[in-house]
């Protein structure tokens, strides 16, 4: 059994399973061996395993990457994009059935790809929801595309209704669309605006970079729900929520030089 140390003033972290505070992590086909190193340290601070884009597919290790996963009570999601593919060749029930028989408990639904006409992600959310937790992403992952706040919330606020368990900001693996400008910063404005209209304590941030984990942990708190956390980033991700890093400390008043 570790033994926490506690000599330090920290922010206080809720214990799994959280509804605010989440760290959803992007699996990209780590070996299982890394998965496992992963687990050892780190289980603790993690809430929801995305297996990214279609890697459940063609992994030889799949089962032992999930075993791992839910043997250490964390949500598996397969990723939105092979869930569109299978929406767009008719294969959604067959997708869904492979889902429930190796006990994954959690779906993104999303419509990155654009290939969704209006209505349907909605539609989808509310069937899945049913048997999954549902992950609804609002964005796509083209960058030329141009967001507006407004959109997104009334999005995202009919994929809760429908039954989503947390929304999805877009900001993908390269954090350089959706809720970003290209080169990597964050659209504050439109951030401010989109938390103002949805319940902040149901959004999952993308967040694949350090700056942006740090921009968003610094305006909304350690308890802000943050998502693409690459799996060699969690430790430095928690001890970003806690201010053990330059970017997020905050010097206590009572403490002099």
């Amino acid at each position: 059994m570790w033994d926490s140390p506690d000599f330090l003033r920290l922010p206080v972290r809720a214990a799994k399973p959280r509804s605010t505070g989440v760290t959803h992590v992007l699996d990209k086909g780590a070996p299982p061996v890394v998965i496992e190193g992963l687990l050892a340290s780190a289980a603790d601070h993690i809430d929801v395993v995305k297996i990214g884009w279609g890697i459940g597919y063609v992994d030889r290790a799949f089962k032992l990457r999930l075993a791992a996963y839910q043997s250490a009570d964390i949500q598996v999601c397969l990723g939105g994009t092979m869930l569109e593919i299978a929406v767009a060749q008719g294969e959604l029930p067959a997708l869904v059935r492979w889902a429930a028989a190796h006990g994954i408990d959690a779906l993104e639904v999303s419509n990155g790809l654009g290939w969704m006409a209006p209505g349907v992600q909605r539609a989808l959310v509310a069937e899945l929801a049913a048997d999954f937790t549902v992950l609804a992403e609002a964005g796509v992952k083209d960058a030329a595309v141009p967001v507006a706040a407004a959109e997104w919330a009334e999005e995202m606020n009919a994929d809760l209704a429908a039954g989503a368990r947390w929304v999805v900001a877009e900001g993908r693996e390269s954090g350089t669309v959706g809720i970003y400008e290209p080169d990597g910063s964050v659209r504050s404005a439109f951030v401010e605006d989109l938390v103002g209209s949805v319940d902040l304590a149901r959004v999952i941030f993308e967040t694949p970079s350090k700056t942006q984990q740090s921009w968003f942990i610094r305006r909304f708190g350690p308890d802000v729900n943050l998502g693409n956390i690459a799996v060699d980033d969690v430790l430095p991700l928690e001890t970003l929520r806690l201010g053990l890093r330059a970017d997020t400390a905050i010097r206590p008043s009572a403490v002099r030089p």
